[in-house]
């Protein structure tokens, strides 16, 4: 009766752990996903900035505005 028990045991401690180790690794894929698109948004917030303040020509932020969509 405590062998069966024992594997019962076992089996939903294997489980916990796969389901533990699956969670993480979804997290793991939505935050790359998360500041892979953040450092999109900050880059091109950067480049309007430098068009603002004259550093770069309209052709130049077009060009580089084109660059960063794709």
């Amino acid at each position: 009766m405590m062998m069966g028990f024992g594997m019962m045991g076992g089996g939903i401690l294997g489980l916990l752990l796969l389901g533990i180790a699956i969670y993480f690794i979804f997290r793991y894929a939505n935050e790359r996903k998360y500041y892979g698109n953040r450092d999109k948004s900050d880059a091109l917030e950067i480049l309007k900035e430098r068009y603002a303040k004259g550093e770069i020509t309209e052709e130049e932020y077009e060009r580089k505005k084109k660059m960063l969509n794709d």
